[in-house]
């Protein structure tokens, strides 16, 4: 989503009606120190409709029991549903198969399976190419891998706006290139990459990557397909979903050629002291007992997005963060951090003289949550020079009276500290 400049009044021409929709999460109407709960935290984890509270309800009311290895009825429904789920992702994502569907814990385990796996055939002077704005958890992962095998990583550079200095991304790439791996949306800017371009200038060169989409899926439409993405990761808890379950989107024929990540249950065919063969995908990846309650609700929050209009949902959050730019930035000694020309529904700033974590204690108290700190990307707080920013980030449920909220809380903060 393109951000222009900005329009404190301007509404765009949309059917989504955010008040209807905020209905549909029961936590939005508590509050919090006696003032009404403003979230504004979700690109940390995001809230959850009614349908997906009620869906694991019923699963460990009525249908609790293990998956794939019983014969009795609650294991038939508990199996069907968690089966099921993975055609929903499956869907989701437009995906070829569901044998290219592999559950883990999040988008980190995702990585972390990639990089045990996919990695372990990388040797010394093989490359990674990364960029400075990734999350932990598409940095560490690979450092291990390079401790382990002797190769090295590549780090793209972003510039003062917070967009990828894209020729050096080209000139990164070359023979000793094993995997470029890139975060799809900032968690810490909302910088929007060009991952479909980037992906096509890696595979001229027959480079696989693997996309990070764990802040993407809540607030695009993602086609692993038409993106051709070798790898693709992303989060329950950020798309409406539980915590503890994530995906893994792997092409089949690297899925097929990788060896297993953790042995265990339901990973294997056959097992003897002599030797162990193992499942097909995707239980190939997927050793012990999963994670069903999680799955089943993944699917519930995957069906409630796709149920919605999303171009609608796409407007809707363009113009909050059209909005709440322009708000911010009528803030005497507000510094907005990532000002990309496309961005997600993120506002990272900092206020003059007074630390984060001050600002995100004194909105607590007003009722306002965001998120303060560096948000696992220190290497983008070194960018420009900063230990951490405060940051708001956006859902569908938000509102412009969400935005006029925290404004009205960071008066709060300019009275304390003058």
């Amino acid at each position: 989503m393109s951000v222009e400049t900005p329009v404190a009044n301007a509404r765009p021409a949309t059917a989504f009606d955010s008040d209807r929709t905020r209905l549909d999460f029961p936590i939005l109407g508590r509050t919090v120190h006696g003032k009404p709960l403003v979230y504004l935290d979700s690109a940390n984890t995001s809230q959850k409709p009614l349908r997906v509270i009620e869906t694991m309800d019923y699963y460990y009311r009525q249908e609790n029991a293990n998956i794939h290895r019983g014969t009795h009825l609650l294991s038939e429904l508990a199996t069907r549903g968690y089966e099921g789920a993975r055609e929903v992702v499956r869907r989701f994502l437009n995906a070829s198969s569901t044998k290219e569907i592999v559950f883990t814990r999040g988008t980190t385990e995702s990585i972390n399976l990639v990089a045990s796996s996919f990695g372990a055939a990388f040797k010394p002077g093989d490359e990674i190419v990364l960029t400075t704005m990734e999350h932990h958890s598409n940095i560490v992962p690979w450092q291990l891998l390079c401790q382990r095998t002797g190769a090295r990583l590549r780090v793209v550079p972003i510039d003062e706006r917070g967009e990828l200095v894209l020729p050096e991304y080209e000139r990164l790439l070359n023979d000793r290139t094993r995997l470029v791996t890139v975060v799809q949306v900032s968690n810490a800017l909302g910088t929007v990459n060009p991952v479909k371009e980037m992906i096509a200038k890696a595979h001229a060169m027959g480079i696989p990557v693997l996309v990070d989409g764990a802040q993407s899926v809540p607030h695009m439409r993602v086609d692993v397909r038409d993106l051709d993405a070798d790898f693709f990761a992303f989060s329950g808890h950020k798309v409406f979903g539980p915590t503890g379950i994530g995906v893994l989107y792997g092409k089949e024929a690297l899925l097929e050629a990788m060896p297993p990540y953790q042995g265990g249950g339901d990973m294997i065919s056959s097992v003897s002291f002599e030797k162990t063969t193992y499942n097909i995908l995707p239980y190939k990846f997927e050793a012990g007992t999963a994670n069903i309650a999680g799955g089943i609700g993944l699917a519930a929050a995957l069906e409630y997005v796709m149920a919605l209009d999303f171009r609608a949902v796409e407007a809707h959050e363009a113009d909050l963060l059209e909005y709440g730019t322009a708000r911010l930035l009528e803030i005497s000694g507000l510094r907005i951090i990532g000002t990309a020309r496309e961005k997600a529904s993120v506002l990272s700033f900092i206020l003059e003289d007074v630390h984060p974590h001050d600002i995100g204690t004194i909105l607590d108290q007003e009722g306002v949550a965001i998120r303060t700190g560096h948000h696992c990307a220190q290497p983008v707080m070194t960018r420009y020079d900063l230990p951490a920013t405060a940051r708001a980030s956006l859902a569908l449920y938000n509102t412009r009276e969400d935005i006029d909220a925290l404004v009205a809380a960071l008066g709060k903060v300019r009275e304390v500290f003058g």
